[in-house]
């Protein structure tokens, strides 16, 4: 029998029911948050707690468990909700939108805490399936809207032509994607090198390059 490839999404499974009781406080799930990436970038991966968290939150450990499982549900939340500031302001043009959010994904990398925290998990996940699920939706597939938001207004611009193949449009989205998160996190994280505006503008135009050739195809 053939071993499952190591990034084979998890079954899906049905949402668990609501819980009753008591309605979550957005503002202590943002002070939670925060205190899991400052506990993290002080403490690392491995001395991070759950009692950590919750000291530095002002919150008791019951609170924390009863929203999160455990610290690595925890800290890819604290990921994602950094990820989730990022944002496609119409710049008028694909080339600019794309310039744009590749910079503005290249500061968020810059921070210690989104640094420390992505680079954490993606280790972790490395030997948790869970855990690789979690950072999927969570994470990826959350981003992806960019992407998405980006190529409709290319469309509506005549930059990018209309695909009526919802699988292939759906594959153009992952690779999109999967290009410029890929190179950006390499380059910044990895590599260490700067991802300045000389860099996003060669960096663009080869993937402009690459889109306009496969529309033409």
């Amino acid at each position: 029998m053939r071993n499952p490839s190591p990034c084979t999404s998890p079954p899906r499974t049905s949402p668990p029911p609501g819980r009753t009781g008591r309605p979550r406080s957005a503002a202590a799930d943002a002070a939670i948050l925060a205190a899991t990436r400052d506990a993290l970038v002080e403490l690392g991966w491995s001395k991070l707690t759950m009692g950590d968290v919750s000291a530095r939150a002002g919150v008791a450990k019951t609170t924390l468990y009863r929203r999160w499982a455990g610290k690595s549900e925890l800290v890819v939340d604290a990921v994602a909700e950094l990820f989730d500031a990022l944002e496609l302001p119409d710049r008028g043009s694909l080339e600019a939108d794309i310039e744009h959010v590749v910079l503005q994904f290249a500061q968020l990398l810059r921070r210690p805490e989104a640094r420390t925290a992505l680079m954490a998990v993606v280790a972790e996940s490395t030997r948790d399936e869970a855990l690789r699920g979690r950072i999927r939706s969570a994470i990826v597939d959350r981003q992806k809207r960019l992407v998405v938001l980006g190529r409709e207004r290319a469309q509506a611009r005549g930059e990018l032509p209309y695909e009526e193949d919802e699988a292939l449009s759906g594959l153009a989205t992952d690779l999109i994607f999967d290009v410029i998160a890929g190179t950006v996190v390499h380059r910044a994280l990895v590599s260490c090198e700067p991802v300045d505006e000389l860099w996003v503008s060669a960096f663009t135009s080869l993937l402009m390059h690459g889109l306009r050739g496969a529309a033409s195809a």
